[in-house]
């Protein structure tokens, strides 16, 4: 199938020479096309430009049936680009969220065994099954609001079963939903509550016989850790992604959510794709974070719905660093996959500007789950992942009219999105 689109308001987010990422005052920098075309064949975008460049030789290879479609009014962004979430869970945590307005922080939960290990309970009670259509519907909400990929992570099984489990679930929705999908093996989430006193015996199990059996069978592309304040130590992080290197799963971290953990340090020693959440982040973490591969990740969601400190991504962009937004969509501290609301949560509470939400939302964050070389912005050969805006003044009213659902139609893999 081939489409073309006319008339695009703006056409946001186009590269002729894709780059990976983008980062310090070039995260300033979104190109864009006023009054353009796009055109699709197959799976892939073929072309763009301005109207006034159109013509019919432009579709002189496209063998398919065109449909054309007028955008008169509206904008067309990439999809957004989820490289942080936590979706494959069962039941929800609502009484938490009562705990958290009365005052408990995350940790105290924590230690009362709420939490990570609640979840971890609730999901070894539920099939496959149901995890599979719980998730399914979860990454039908986010494809709704302008999300085409997303790299999901286990850890809430917290024993070889039941993380096992859960990679497979990941494994179905990737061969069987249109959004593209990284999994991410995240054993070391959390201390089961049987190993209380015995944490070195669990990473011994992540290491001994998680993560060869989650490589055995090529669930993940991934491996990450928890390496914060009460949870995992610099060392036992470094264990287990020395571990998962060698059997072939780049790293990611976790990092600096609750403390100055050293987690960041780790992760760009390790050469980890991404470190996320980073609401502790100083003058030391920033200078291990430049000339490194390491994307940071902010996660908005998480700290509004938690009430803790914001990242220092001003600080971050200001030094040089690439930034990446994600939604850490999962049950206990952010019930939510909606891009556009991290989007403006990026400049309202982080004092980002419209462009360089963009760039962490799109490219950036793809190149935080791997996938920048083919998704994260409209650029020849890369997938057609992208969405219509309902009619829109400017790129700036995108973040500004937060709460709205800004798409009005959405295509993935080159298709006309219908659900799934």
């Amino acid at each position: 199938m081939a489409i073309l689109i006319k008339n695009i308001k703006k056409l946001v987010q186009v590269e002729t020479k894709p780059v990976a990422n983008r980062a310090g005052e070039d995260m300033k920098n979104v190109n864009c096309i006023d009054d353009a075309f796009l055109l699709t064949n197959g799976d892939k975008i073929a072309a763009f430009g301005k109207m006034a460049d159109f013509s019919e030789k432009i579709l002189s290879g496209i063998k398919e049936k065109i449909e054309t479609i007028d955008a008169t009014g509206r904008m067309v962004y990439p999809s957004f680009c989820d490289s942080h979430t936590h979706i494959v869970y069962a039941g929800s945590r609502e009484i938490e969220y009562i705990d958290k307005i009365k005052g408990l922080s995350y940790e105290e939960i924590a230690k009362r065994g709420g939490g990570i290990l609640n979840s971890a309970k609730l999901l070894h009670e539920t099939s496959e099954d149901e995890l599979f259509e719980a998730a399914r519907l979860r990454l039908i909400e986010m494809a709704e609001t302008g999300t085409g990929a997303a790299e999901i992570k286990s850890g809430y099984g917290l024993n070889t079963e039941d993380e096992l489990k859960m990679l497979r679930v990941i494994r179905r929705l990737k061969d069987e939903t249109p959004l593209t999908i990284r999994a991410n093996f995240l054993g070391a989430h959390a201390v089961p509550a049987e190993y209380k006193g015995r944490q070195s015996e669990y990473v011994d199990l992540i290491i001994n016989e998680m993560i060869p059996m989650v490589a055995a069978e090529e669930l993940a592309d991934f491996v990450d850790v928890f390496c914060d304040k009460g949870f995992f130590t610099c060392e036992e992080t470094e264990r287990i992604l020395m571990q998962g290197i060698k059997y072939g799963l780049r790293p990611k971290i976790h990092a600096n959510e609750l403390d100055y953990s050293g987690g960041i340090q780790v992760g760009v020693k390790y050469n980890a794709l991404s470190v996320d959440h980073l609401e502790y982040t100083g003058n030391e973490e920033i200078a291990a974070l430049k000339d490194s591969e390491t994307m940071p990740t902010i996660l908005p969601g998480a700290a509004f719905f938690l009430g803790m400190v914001y990242a220092p991504a001003r600080k971050m962009i200001d030094s040089g660093l690439p930034v990446a937004l994600a939604s850490d969509y999962n049950p206990g501290s952010c019930p939510s996959g909606n891009m556009q609301l991290v989007s403006s949560m990026g400049c309202v509470n982080y004092k980002m500007t419209a462009e360089e939400v963009i760039n962490a939302t799109t490219l950036n964050t793809a190149y935080a789950m791997g996938v920048s070389d083919i998704l994260g912005s409209i650029a020849v050969g890369k997938i057609a992942n992208f969405f219509i805006t309902k009619p829109m003044s400017t790129i700036e009213f995108f973040p500004y009219s937060f709460g709205n659902n800004k798409v009005e139609q959405i295509f993935l893999n080159g298709e006309h999105y219908k659900g799934f």
